[in-house]
């Protein structure tokens, strides 16, 4: 089975190198958070008429000065789309505030906002019969946040992900100045009170988060050699849970969605969430 994963793991990420970076897929404004408009794509299955499927929000994480605000959510679709196509997922791709398309201007309490935006939004999508959320980085710390909050997703996949941001939070202009030259704050008034937006950075705490968030499925998966945040954040974060699924990925680096070992162990995981789910639906 295992196996199978990796075949279309492989399969999956060499479309989407061969694709680019954008590939053919449109990235457009689909839906808001509060007052801000959020782009994304939205990978539709192709289903028979009063089909229901599960829904999947994909989250990227925290440019670096390499990427830019334009960064994941812009090299994700082509992976969305095979996704839907391979394995009938609903699959939401989206920028939070501040990156890509998308408008406003960074904040942790405004990143998690977005993602409860998307998981609402994605409920509203004909078809749709639940969602869960997996994000990269930052992106899956906030997944597991969100879900904290909405009840409502099903499940987490996290990968790479801190199990808290204080690092960021002993250095707020550090990141301030990161997040200024990774134009993911573009207004040079924001934020309007400094002490407001770098106390969010410690409030947001997947660790604190993760434990109300069991008993529903969790993955924590990470690579052994992740350059950006250590390995033992993984193994907090699958205790904090008590049941989490936690895979480490032998020689893994930090970006683990060019990974195809990793890729297969998301399909994996995203195959038994839906197995789960229809069992459940009919019993």
């Amino acid at each position: 089975m295992l196996q199978r994963w990796v075949r279309l793991g492989t399969f999956l990420l060499d479309v989407w190198r061969c694709c680019g970076v954008v590939g053919s897929e449109t990235v457009e404004k689909l839906f808001r958070s509060g007052d801000i408009e959020l782009a994304g794509h939205l990978a539709r299955p192709r289903i028979a008429p009063g089909t229901s499927v599960p829904g999947l929000l994909i989250c990227h994480g925290f440019p670096n000065l390499n990427q830019g605000g334009a960064l994941s959510a812009r090299s994700f679709p082509e992976l969305a789309e095979r996704i839907a196509t391979e394995m009938g997922w609903m699959v939401l791709v989206f920028n939070f505030r501040g990156a890509g398309d998308s408008d406003g201007n960074f904040s942790l309490h405004g990143w998690r906002d977005d993602l409860l935006a998307a998981a609402a939004y994605l409920r509203t999508v004909e078809g749709v019969s639940g969602v869960w959320a997996a994000g990269y980085g930052s992106g899956g710390s906030l997944s597991i946040v969100a879900a904290s909050l909405d009840p409502e997703i099903r499940g987490v996949a996290a990968m790479g992900s801190p199990a808290d941001f204080d690092d960021w939070a002993n250095h707020p202009r550090r990141l301030l100045q990161h997040a200024r030259e990774t134009e993911i704050i573009r207004s040079s008034s924001f934020p309007e009170n400094f002490d407001t937006w770098s106390k969010e950075i410690r409030d947001v705490r997947a660790v604190a988060a993760i434990r109300t968030v069991a008993p529903r499925d969790v993955l924590i998966m990470h690579g052994s050699e992740d350059e950006v945040v250590p390995v033992y954040d993984a193994r907090v974060l699958a205790d904090a849970h008590g049941s989490a699924d936690l895979r480490i990925i032998e020689g893994g680096a930090h970006q683990l969605r060019h990974d195809p070992r990793a890729v297969a162990v998301l399909l994996g995981w995203l195959d038994r969430q839906r197995a789960a789910a229809a069992a459940e639906r009919s019993s």
